[in-house]
Parts: structure tokens; sequence; C-alpha cells
């Protein structure tokens, strides 16, 4: 990713100098003191490591006074990518084993500052807003790769030099993910460290060179977009929901279903770590963690990774009038008034928070609960237009779609008929159809094409499963209805 692009470019411009390969060129007088902050564009293929011989991170690991099962080894799994696994030579790994033990000083976080070098981090870190935490933890990685003699060198040359989330993607790629969302998210953040960059060169600029957090060296939009992909791809939110990385554990990699998990012990200060079989682990088989139950979104933007068949995912609405009212009427209800509800049934939407001041207009389709409660709820209610039968029902009955019709049967298929419109006009929204991204997907396209056009494939399969799932309940209905 490149430096920032000059004031004045515009948006696309920038977007694209943000996302081009750079390298900083460093003083001679400096050289010796620091480490090199460039990076490169998102890789093709697997991504090299910051440096091309890095140490051993298992013998550090034991050597600072942790653990590592002798069973354990590095190495590029063909499901998993890099990460951790159990060697085949050394059998199979009982549930219950730990697998790694890390002493309390090898967490890698944000600390208190113990030098004026520190509370000039800190100064920056409190510059960056909460949702983007992991610049802040971005900052503090960057500024002991910065350092030649860092404690977490054999750590940190471990790292990759690319990383494959979307802020690296080529500005085709960016726009082969095709869905709004995400799109949004991506320039956000692409803004967000064009934006930084100026705020951390203006504060450096005075900055004392025995002062100066980096090393002297210069920080822009590449070395920044680095340093936060690090952080968001790899630490862990513990004690407290404070963000650390955790050097070895880090590289396990993640499944819905963990062979393993993490045991957190001591404070904050002092957080001392480990991971223990949760089931046996085969030879040669992953070592796997769960990082949450997230939607893709989620992962491809913080991971850089795509779950194929990832029943958390989803595709996200707005509750707007307008699109209510014409997928509501290509559904067939006569007059839907979503555009102007009565005041019954704004007091409804209010604690729904669908209606109001401060109304959260962001919905959901897909995941578990297969349709977002508070939109179904509302779809009820709006097409029901009878405060006297919604009034024998609280909130919990109308937003669950396991409650079976509790409306009555009419309403239920009018506001599943609604969710199905909703799914066909999101489906227009694609550019492509899944054949042609499953064409495009066994061409064998670089990787940055495959994980755009495989997040917008499991999309438009989601929202296949749920046309197939609600049009199932509403041939029930039908049946249901037709036996009284």
């Amino acid at each position: 990713m490149a430096a920032a692009a000059a004031a004045g470019a515009t948006p696309a411009t920038a977007r694209k100098a943000l996302l081009t390969t750079t390298a900083t060129l460093l003083s001679s007088s400096l050289a010796r003191s620091r480490r090199s902050l460039s990076c490169s564009a998102a890789a093709a293929s697997a991504a090299p490591r910051i440096a091309p011989q890095p140490p051993d991170l298992l013998r550090w690991v034991q050597r600072e006074g942790g653990f590592v099962h002798p069973a354990l080894r590095v190495v590029d799994h063909p499901e998993h990518g890099l990460g951790v696994s159990a060697a085949a030579a050394e059998g199979d790994i009982p549930p219950g084993d730990v697998l790694i033990a890390l002493p309390g000083r090898l967490p890698l976080r944000l600390r208190r500052p113990a030098g004026a070098a520190d509370a000039v981090l800190v100064q920056l870190a409190d510059q960056v807003p909460e949702e983007l935490w992991a610049m802040r933890l971005g900052l503090r990685l960057l500024q002991e790769r910065a350092k030649s003699d860092s404690f977490w060198w054999p750590y940190i040359a471990n790292l990759p030099e690319t990383f494959t989330v979307p802020i690296f993607f080529p500005g085709e790629d960016i726009k082969n993910l095709q869905y709004a969302p995400l799109l949004h998210q991506v320039n956000k953040r692409c803004r967000f460290l064009l934006e930084f960059e100026k705020e951390v060169k203006h504060k450096l600029g005075t900055v004392p060179l025995e002062d100066h957090p980096f090393c002297g060296q210069d920080v822009n939009s590449s070395s920044l977009g680095w340093a936060m992909s690090a952080a968001s791809t790899r630490a862990f939110r513990l004690h407290g929901e404070i963000p650390m990385l955790l050097p070895l554990i880090d590289m396990c990699n993640h499944s819905f279903n963990p062979n393993a998990r993490i045991v957190q012990e001591g404070n904050v200060d002092s957080p001392d770590m480990s991971v223990v079989a949760e089931t046996k682990i085969d030879q040669n088989a992953a070592v796997t963690l769960n990082y949450g139950c997230y939607p893709n979104d989620f992962f491809l933007l913080d991971y850089g990774f795509v779950i194929t068949s990832n029943s958390y995912d989803q595709v996200e609405l707005s509750y707007d009038g307008t699109l209510l009212d014409a997928a509501s009427m290509a559904a067939g209800v006569s007059s839907p008034n979503f555009s102007a509800p009565a005041k019954w049934q704004q007091d409804i939407l209010s604690p729904l928070n669908l209606y109001g001041e401060g109304a959260i207009l962001k919905v959901s389709i897909g995941g578990p609960e297969i349709v977002d409660g508070r939109l179904l709820a509302a779809l009820r209610v709006i097409i029901a237009a009878d405060p006297d039968a919604v009034s024998g029902h609280d909130l919990k009955t109308l937003m669950s779609l396991k409650e079976k019709a509790p409306l009555g049967p009419a309403v239920e298929a009018s506001a599943l008929r609604t969710v199905l419109a909703l799914c066909t006009f999101a489906l227009q929204h694609f550019h492509t159809k899944i054949m042609e991204d499953e064409a495009i997907l066994k061409g064998e396209p670089p990787l940055t094409t495959e994980l755009a056009v495989q997040f917008r494939l499991q999309k438009k399969l989601l929202l296949l499963d749920v046309i197939q799932n609600l049009s199932r309940r509403i041939k029930m209905l039908a049946l249901d209805k037709s036996t009284v």
C-alpha cells in the first residue's frame, strides 16, 4: 500500500495510491538503530514473512519461559494455510493437554507510558476511534517493528509482509465485492488511513528524535495499514476486552468447531495465556480456535478470509419505508403503509428501534434467525393493521420466526412473501450471476479476486437458501389453512 495521495487528489486516485506498493527510503544515519516499516500490497499467493529467514518462533517462546507441546509445528496446512499443526511423527494429542502457554511478558499490547516516546504513542492512539481499536494496537506493534533491538522481533519477523484484507485489494477487486455495506467499510478505512497519516506526520514533525516512537522513521498510510491489518487479523480481545497479540497462539487458525480453546490466567498487567486441547487432535491436523460466530463481512474485513456455507453470514438491509412498500406490494399486499405507520404501530416500532429519533435502521436476512427479529416483528405489525390482534402478543413473540403465525396465517404468509421480495431485490443488486461467479472461481484467479468473488457468491447462495426456507414455510401455512 502506497503513501497517501497528495491533498486535492480525487477519492479514486487517493485509494489507488493507498493500495499501491511502496518502499520507505532510510537515511544512513538511522539505519543501524531501526528496521524498515515499508510493506507491500496484497500478494497474489501466500504472503512472505517480514524477515526472509525469520527466527524459530517456537524456540523463542520456549526460551522466554513459555511452553510448546512437543508435537506442535508451524506448517503450511493445505486447508488452513500457515498455522500451528500437530506433527505426523508425534502421535495424537489427547483432550486436556496444554498445547501452548505464554508467560505474562510475551503478549504484546498497549502499555502505560514508560518514557517520552511511549507518551507520544499514547497521544496518537487516543486520536483513533474506538471502532478502529486495531489501529491503536497496531501503533504499538509498529513501534516495536521499528526497533532494531525489540524484544518481540522473533515474533514480528514471522508476521506476514502483506495481508489479504480488502483495504489492500486492487481497485478492481474492491469493485468485485459488489456489496454496498462492505464497500462502505472498506472506503471508510481507506479514508481514515489517509487522514490519520496526516495527523501522525503533523504530530511527529515536532518530536525530537530521542522521543520519536518509531525511531525517526517516516510513517505513512502504507505502514499504518500494515499495522492495523496485522492487529485486526491476529489480536485477541481478552481480560475485559483488552486487545493483545499472543505470539504463536495467534497462528492457530479459525473453526466454528475448534479442537482447542484459550485459557486466561493472571491479570491485565501479567496476562498468562494458554491453549488447551478441547478434543483429540489427530496427526497432521491443524490446531484451531473459534474466532467468533460472525458473518463473512467481519471475517473478510478484519481477517482476510471468507467461510463457505457460513451459517452466521447475513445480508444487510435498510429498514426503509419506500423499499418495504415496494416489497410488500410485490408480495401481494394491497395497501402497505410502511412509509406512514399508524400511531399504534409507531408505538411498537419505537421499542424495536425502527422508528423515531435514534432509530437503528440496519436489519438483516440470514444467520441463525433467518430473518432479523426486528424486521419480522415490524412486517407482522404493519401488515396486520389490527391493533387488537397485535396487542395480545409481546415483542419477543412477534420477533420470533419459531412462533407459528402469531397474527394468523394470512398475515404470516404476507410477511414472509415480503421477505422473499426483499431477497429478490437484494439479488438484483449484484451485477453477476451465480454461474458466472462459479466460472471465475474455477479459472483459478488471483487470490484477491478469488476472495471478492467468493464473498459475493456466498451472499447470493445465502439469499437463495432463505428463499427456499421461507417458501417451504409459506406452503405449510397454505396446507394448515386448507385443513382448517
